[in-house]
Formats: C-alpha cells, structure tokens, sequence
C-alpha cells in the first residue's frame, strides 16, 4: 500500500500539474479539470506514506473535495432526484459528524471544569468573545455580500472543534483543559451561538434566535448526547442499564408519538414555541434510542467506536465538497478575499487567544491550549446552521473555506509548538525529553 502511495504522489501528483499546466495553456479544459481532479486526489492518497506528512493528509482530502467541487460542480449538488444541499440530508450527515466526535468524549470531560475552573472560564470566555468579534470586524473591513458575511460571523461564534483537542496533543500542550474547554462551549453554544448571531450578523441576514437555538440542540447537543449515554452504559451498572433500556423504550414511543404528528393528531393547540419544544423532545428521545442501540451494536462490534471518527471525517468531507459546489459561483467572485479573511480570523484567534490567557495568568502549555481552542471551531456546526436557513451556498461558503485553512494552520502551529517543547526538554534534560 506504501509503494502505490509513494507512486502517488511521486507520480501522478507531477503528470496532473503538467496536464493541469498543458490544458490551460492550450484551454482545453477536457484536459486541464480531470488532470486537477486526479493531481489533487493523488496528493491525498500519496500524503500517507511519509511519517513526516502524514499528519497533513486529512487536509489533503478536504482540498482534493474542495477541487472537485469547484471542477464539476454539477456532480456534487444532485444526484438523480436526491437534492444533496436538502437540509434533511445536510443535518443527518452533520449528527452523524457530531456524534462520531462524540464517541471520542466522556462524561468525565465535563468533570474537568472543577478541577480547572479558571483556565476553563479564561478558554471559554475568549472563545466566544474573540472570535465572533474578529469575524464581524473582518466583515466591516472587507467587502463581501451580506449573506457570505454573515457566514463569516456564523463561522466565529461556533463551538470549538475536537480537532482542538488532536491539535493540542500534538503540541503537548494541556490537554486535559482542551477537552474540558471543547465541552463546555459545546454544552453552552445553545445560547452564545445565536446570541451573537442575533446581536452581530442580525442586519445581514434574518436570525432568529429560538429557532437557531432549536438547531443547534439538533445538530450538536443531540448527538453528542447519544454518544455520552453510550459511554456511561459502558461502565453502568446492569440495574442502571436495565432502566436505561425501559427508558430507551418510552423513548421509542416519544418518537413515534411526534414523528407520527401526535400533537396535531390529538388537537392540541401549539404555537411555533410548542412546536419547537416537541420537536426538541422527539430529537432527545430519538437521542436515547438511538446511543442505546448504538451501545448494543458496540458490543457485538467492538471496533465500531474507532471507525466512527473516520466516518466523522467523511461527513465534513463531504458537506465541504456540497457547499463548495452549491457556492461555486460565488467562491469564485469572493474566493481570494474569503481565504484572507480566513487566515486573519484564524490568526486573530491564536494570537489573541494566548495573550489573553497570558494576561489570565495561565502557565505556556495551557496558553498555547487556549490560543488553539480559540482558533479552531467546529465547521460542522456552522454548515448545519447554513443548511437550515436553506443559504448553504452562501451563510455556509464560510465554513467551507475556513475549515481546510484550519486544519493546515492549526497542524503546523502545533508540531511548532511540539518541536519547542521536546527541544526544551531535552536543554533541561528533563524526564520526558526522548
């Protein structure tokens, strides 16, 4: 497998850029798109032969999807009858997404916030302090259409990621505050994600705070909680699984009860709140069902809590591959600008993030923890929203452009900081330096 990797990227990659090269010198573009397609892909597969690089593959991938969006659009919005952008379709790939990175979390996540309640407040609260601000700042400074700023802004008032999390073991930063960090502002994004959005994106775009807050429950806290339910059936009790079965059985009934239009059914008078509340409630009772037969499956396949992440990785590969298709045309007017503003509002975000914590009083490792939970948020969540408002080609592009640009700083920020560290490990000789 290494040797065709190796070929790949030795190969391929250099005959796709010539073909690339050849076909817009003599515009064919017969040519030119499929040699790109191929060059992209083949950088991919070639990344994961090499130690060194390795690390830069799943980057690789989300460019490879994001050059064959821009290529052949029309491949990646529908597929026969089945509209890719539906925003059905977008929020189960998103939950999936979610809840795949839930599998990597635990209750005990959420225990950290005592023993660390300061550098947990210090990271949260540049969270969503910074960041929503630098994006709105970024969208007064740089002129781009309305619905595209408001996905800039989106984009910053957005939960940090568990690439946060990858990105901080990288860096042998402190981790356990990342985890602690990445679950809190998920817990509480709820609240401060529309907030913000209201208070800063409101005369871009229509928001609404309730119904934003209902999404955001779906997207994120729903799934995630699917997946803690399966990690405390692991250590529960079998009198605490018990029940927790019999629960999962009402649940059951929850959800057909409001998928089955109960409410209407049974005549009961619900304005858009009621319906909002038994919406929530049938997505927490499907939640239920859903981490219990999960749990059940795990037993039987042990190795399916390590392919989901990989599933994970999946989806955000492909809502970027949908969004940058569904956006092509206007990537293409706005494409250089929102790469720059990319990089600004993630450089706003590390910058920013570990001089604050610095000023907090919090040791280097867990400022550099800081600056990259600050940094780094969660694509997923913001391309949810987008799909939501049904403005997945614009509000979402953000998302789309950000997320690589993320993946390939936040990577290289953190072997920098790794590379310190084991150098200044070794000047000490302090245990650990090998």
């Amino acid at each position: 497998m290494n040797l065709l990797r190796r070929c790949c990227l030795v190969g391929v990659v250099p005959l796709g850029l010539v073909g690339v090269m050849a076909g817009i010198a003599l515009n064919r573009p017969e040519v030119w798109q499929p040699a790109a397609v191929t060059a992209a892909v083949a950088l991919a597969l070639g990344l994961g032969a090499y130690a060194g690089v390795k690390g830069y593959q799943y980057t690789a991938w989300i460019l490879a999807a994001v050059v064959a969006a821009m290529v052949y659009p029309g491949a990646f919005v529908r597929w026969g009858d089945l509209d890719l952008r539906n925003k059905w379709v977008v929020l189960v790939v998103v939950q999936l997404v979610m809840f795949g990175m839930g599998t990597q979390m635990s209750l005990r996540d959420f225990v950290g916030v005592m023993k660390m309640p300061w550098g947990v407040i210090v990271a949260v609260g540049s969270q969503f302090l910074i960041m929503p601000l630098s994006g709105w700042a970024l969208t007064r400074l740089f002129s781009l259409p309305d619905e595209i700023a408001a996905g800039v802004i989106l984009i910053g008032c957005c939960s940090s990621g568990l690439a946060s999390n990858v990105m901080c073991f990288i860096a042998k930063a402190n981790l356990a505050l990342s985890i602690t960090a990445t679950a809190i502002t998920t817990l509480i994004a709820p609240i401060m994600t529309p907030l913000w959005m209201k208070v800063l994106a409101g005369r871009l775009v229509d928001v609404r705070f309730t119904p934003m807050m209902v999404e955001i429950i779906k997207i994120v806290i729903v799934p995630i909680g699917a997946a803690l339910l399966h990690d405390y059936l692991k250590t529960a009790s079998a009198r605490a699984r018990r029940n927790v079965v019999i629960g999962a059985g009402v649940a059951a009934v929850g959800v057909g009860f409001v998928a089955l239009g109960g409410v209407e059914r049974l005549g009961l008078a619900v304005g858009e709140s009621g319906r909002l509340g038994w919406e929530v409630f049938g997505f927490a009772c499907g939640a239920v069902v859903f981490g219990v037969i999960y749990h059940g499956v795990t037993r039987w396949l042990p190795s399916l809590d390590r392919i989901m992440p990989l599933l994970s990785m999946a989806g955000i590969v492909y809502f970027t591959t949908v969004t940058t298709a569904a956006g092509r045309n206007h990537l293409l007017l706005v494409g250089g600008v929102l790469i720059l503003v990319a990089m600004l509002h993630n450089a706003a975000g590390y910058l920013f993030g570990y001089w604050l914590a610095r000023a907090g009083g919090l040791d280097t490792a867990s400022c550099r923890t800081v600056a990259i939970e600050v940094g780094l948020q969660t694509g997923g969540m913001a391309s949810g929203l987008a799909g939501a408002m049904g403005k997945l080609a614009t509000v979402g592009l953000a998302a789309a452009v950000f997320s690589p640009w993320m993946n390939i700083s936040g990577s290289i920020l953190a072997n920098t900081w790794r590379r310190r560290t084991e150098q200044a490990l070794k000047t000490s000789g302090a245990p650990g330096a090998e």
